[in-house]
């Protein structure tokens, strides 16, 4: 198990953690010091706890709307895919189409070609 020093609000905390995670766990910790300075400056040191608790809030703000924003994307993208299936089928659709136009026009031109003789 590997142990992790890192720093919030000025003071240094060691946790433990999986071996691996070591640089990972410094980067999370850096993220939530970041939100940790900006509050102190905004509300001044209103004691470790409220700071760690506002902080944290900031954060859980972060992922819901990161979630969110996921969510509304993995829609779109369920809808795409919905409308690039269905296309497959239109397009079977178009070249019937087509392929029925151009027998009319074949006929057509072999009828002008007949009245023409």
């Amino acid at each position: 198990m590997g142990k992790v020093s890192v720093t919030l609000n000025g003071r240094a905390f060691t946790i433990g953690c999986e071996d691996g995670q070591e640089s990972y766990l410094r980067e999370l910790a850096r993220h939530l010091d970041t939100h940790v300075t900006d509050l102190s400056k905004q509300v001044g040191q209103i004691g470790d706890l409220r700071l760690l608790l506002m902080a944290s809030l900031v954060v859980v703000d972060e992922l819901k709307t990161a979630q969110n924003r996921l969510e509304a994307l993995e829609s779109h993208l369920n809808r795409l895919k919905s409308e690039s299936s269905a296309k497959p089928a239109e397009s079977a659709g178009a070249d019937g189409l087509v392929e029925a136009l151009n027998g009319i026009s074949e006929r057509l031109e072999r009828l002008a070609t007949e009245d023409a003789s």
